[in-house]
């Protein structure tokens, strides 16, 4: 078995703000980490449960979802629809034997480009301190 020295962070990003203000901090050429492998969906609250338990049972790391800035959601209440399953999914994980703090909710709008970059390095850094994710021994 091989030992990834690099972090695989999932990142649900909704198609509205936050993965517009990723395609943003590409254009820019902000520099972060290139850990986040980045999945368009079109609400932060059409994230269901089981896409981010699937993503830890197949060896991510971190998953982060982010969505509209609460009351800019083109879909009136799917980040706060995100909001609750993130909640409900941190006491999930730690009920698993998963440290939740694998796991992150964050707002970043279409223009707020060096803030994808600042929440994707704080991220892979807190995931790094973490250390890898040991799937097979929660499966």
């Amino acid at each position: 078995m091989t030992i990834r020295s690099e972090p695989i962070i999932i990142g649900f990003l909704c198609n509205g703000c936050s993965y517009t203000g990723a395609d943003l901090a590409g254009v820019a050429r902000l520099q972060y980490p290139p850990n986040l492998r980045p999945i368009r969906v079109m609400c932060s609250g059409m994230v269901h449960p089981n896409l981010v338990m699937e993503a830890f049972d197949q060896g991510a790391d971190g998953v982060i979802i982010m969505g509209c800035h609460p009351g800019e959601c083109r879909y009136i209440v799917g980040n706060e629809k995100a909001l609750g399953r993130v909640e409900f999914l941190s006491l999930e994980l730690e009920g698993l034997g998963i440290d939740p703090r694998r796991l992150a909710l964050e707002w970043i709008s279409s223009a707020e480009a060096s803030v994808f970059a600042q929440v994707i390095t704080h991220f892979t850094h807190q995931i790094q301190k973490l250390g890898p994710h040991n799937a097979a021994k929660h499966a």
